[in-house]
């Protein structure tokens, strides 16, 4: 049978990505997530999960997700809407509420889709969405998918979002921003951000996947760190980062919680996360709550890391939260970097275009609570090796990377 025009299509497109350093493949992960992990057969030191607080192994929560599959089963078998919300469901969006303080909230089974479902809800055509240039993908499509009018303004450029919040006579205006970046671990300016919607009549959706549980004196994120609150703000956080166990919510008021549940379409039209999941992440709640030493823990490392990392060739990109990227420009480099550490049983992938922009390619170093100070001090020592011996190696064969 002769092969279809497709597959030469695909293989022709697979051959570029290679030649621009640019094709990913996976790594087989073979022990839970912790500082030191097994991968591909091989021990290392891994700094490259979201696992900020070092939840995702932590005892208590395996206890509880345990206790709800002997509860609940393993599938939840329907979506929300026709017999899959469950009362470990609705227990867990009650606590969310309260834990970041908003009237109510509604769980989606991925970041993804909260962001597609709630933006897709809220704006269409005759609306504006304004929208940061380093928004991650998943609020940058769910912009293009609400066929509303997209403003994209420079990253954190409040005074080009403000000239054009001024400017746009649409129905409604939202705007949407990472609370923390996934890439460069800078955080917005909220306050500006908010300030800005108000006087514009707009409306906020933050995306805090990575700032839930890191930020705030009592992990409540970007808002406690912030000590703000409003009606306009809608939020949004993942439980599969610093929560440790995996799915998503929005907070809001009571009204836009009910609509999402009539019009959010990633909401409405999938089958409800696990139920076990649900009684795992209310446990990792109070872990969170209870357990404020893995944060005072997590910037003791951050501060070491910044502190204790000299290079005359590389930089590390301004940021107080545990996303410290190393930028390093060329695919290749990062490539190369990337390899280099591994042989010394370090890991960190690299990141390359599009998940960055063309030209900053970079190491994603992501600390978390699991990690000691023993164990940044020895990458901090492995990067130095690296630059002193590695930089001018050929380029490695490896395309395992972001």
């Amino acid at each position: 049978m002769p092969d279809p025009a497709l597959n030469d299509e695909l293989r022709e497109e697979l051959r570029r990505l290679e030649n621009a350093d640019l094709l990913r493949s996976r790594r087989m992960l073979e022990s839970p997530q912790s500082a030191r992990v097994v991968v591909d057969n091989r021990p290392c030191l891994a700094f490259a999960s979201n696992d900020y607080l070092g939840l995702a192994n932590h005892p208590a929560i395996i206890a509880a997700a345990i206790a709800g599959v002997q509860a609940f089963g393993v599938g939840a078998g329907a979506s929300h809407l026709i017999t899959g919300h469950s009362s470990a469901h609705h227990a867990l969006e009650k606590d969310l509420a309260r834990f970041v303080d908003f009237p109510a909230a509604l769980l989606f089974s991925t970041g993804y889709m909260a962001n597609i479902g709630t933006v897709t809800a809220l704006a269409g055509r005759g609306d504006a969405i304004f929208s940061d240039a380093l928004n991650h993908a998943s609020l940058i499509d769910a912009a293009r998918l609400s066929r509303a009018d997209i403003h994209r303004y420079p990253h954190l450029d409040v005074d080009a979002l403000g000239k054009s919040l001024a400017a746009c006579r649409a129905r409604r205006k939202l705007v949407i921003s990472d609370a923390v970046f996934s890439m460069d671990g800078d955080i917005a300016p909220v306050p500006t951000l908010l300030a800005l919607c108000e006087r514009h009549d707009a409306y906020l959706l933050l995306d805090d996947a990575h700032g839930f549980g890191v930020l705030g004196t009592g992990g409540r994120g970007v808002l406690e760190h912030f000590a703000i609150q409003s009606p306009r703000i809608i939020y949004m956080a993942t439980l599969g980062k610093a929560a440790g166990v995996a799915g998503a919510f929005v907070a809001g008021s009571t009204e836009l919680i009910r609509f999402l549940i009539q019009r959010a379409r990633t909401y409405i039209y999938t089958t409800a996360m696990p139920s076990l999941l649900a009684c795992a992440v209310s446990a990792s709640l109070t872990v969170i709550a209870d357990e404020s030493w893995r944060r005072q823990h997590l910037q003791r490392l951050i501060a070491r890391l910044k502190s204790g990392f000299d290079s005359n060739a590389w930089r590390l990109l301004p940021s107080d939260t545990p996303i410290q990227p190393l930028l390093l420009g060329s695919n290749q480099a990062a490539l190369r970097v990337s390899a280099a550490l591994n042989e010394l049983g370090i890991l960190i992938p690299a990141i390359r275009p599009p998940t960055v922009p063309e030209g900053s390619a970079r190491l994603r170093i992501s600390l978390s609570a699991a990690h000691s100070e023993a164990d940044v001090s020895e990458l901090i020592s492995a990067l130095r090796e690296v630059e002193a011996h590695c930089l001018n190696e050929p380029a490695p064969a490896m395309r395992n990377a972001g």
